[in-house]
């Protein structure tokens, strides 16, 4: 299969990479580096990305990005971030790929898990989490005919400890490997609008 994965560069993303280039054809992406370039909070570059990118059998996105703060001091704004990067950002992904994407395709999203267990100064991620839930599970319904759509929701990454540790102080650590495998089962299986939980 030829894979666009979005987001290559970061800790999940790498999970994927390391997991699906083994068998597949994988064209990464990112905002500043890759083989191909999209900031997906922009849906002009998600356009220009695809063109560039060309046919394709399966779309992964692990991209995104949320505000970390204390509820009291989350804003309109901050809390506007994650949902118009995280959240619209993968589901453009998911309506420019509709034009693109070839029969018996897949796409798979990634959010986390923190609208499931929540820590201190979460709850923008958690929201962004929770609206990437709901929409596959009702954007699965109305996909073309053989396509499917799915999201991969983790835990916080072993990898990732150095970076954002301090965040989850009493969440259990999950192996890359693991991340990558969930990735892989949502693009070579069969399933369909399902939150597949990595912990």
């Amino acid at each position: 299969m030829k894979i666009t994965l979005v987001g290559a560069s970061g800790d999940v993303g790498e999970a994927a990479f390391a997991e699906l280039s083994q068998r597949h054809d994988v064209v990464r992406v990112g905002r500043k580096a890759g083989d191909a370039r999209a900031d997906i909070s922009d849906r002009r570059s998600i356009e220009a990305m695809y063109e560039k990118v060309g046919p394709f059998d399966a779309l992964v996105s692990a991209a995104g990005r949320v505000h970390f703060a204390p509820l009291a001091e989350q804003t309109d704004m901050s809390l506007k971030m994650g949902l118009e990067n995280k959240v619209m950002g993968q589901i453009n992904l998911v309506l420019e790929g509709l034009k693109r994407i070839a029969g018996n395709g897949s796409f798979t999203l990634t959010s986390g898990v923190l609208d499931r267990d929540p820590v201190v100064a979460g709850s923008g991620a958690a929201l962004a989490n929770g609206a990437l839930a709901g929409f596959v599970t009702s954007a699965a319904i109305e996909m073309p005919p053989g396509v499917r759509i799915n999201v991969v929701s983790p835990g916080l990454l072993d990898v990732s400890e150095r970076r954002y540790g301090g965040l989850f102080p009493e969440h259990e650590r999950v192996p890359s490997e693991r991340v990558g495998r969930a990735f892989a089962k949502c693009v070579e299986g069969t399933i369909n609008g399902q939150v597949v939980i990595v912990k």
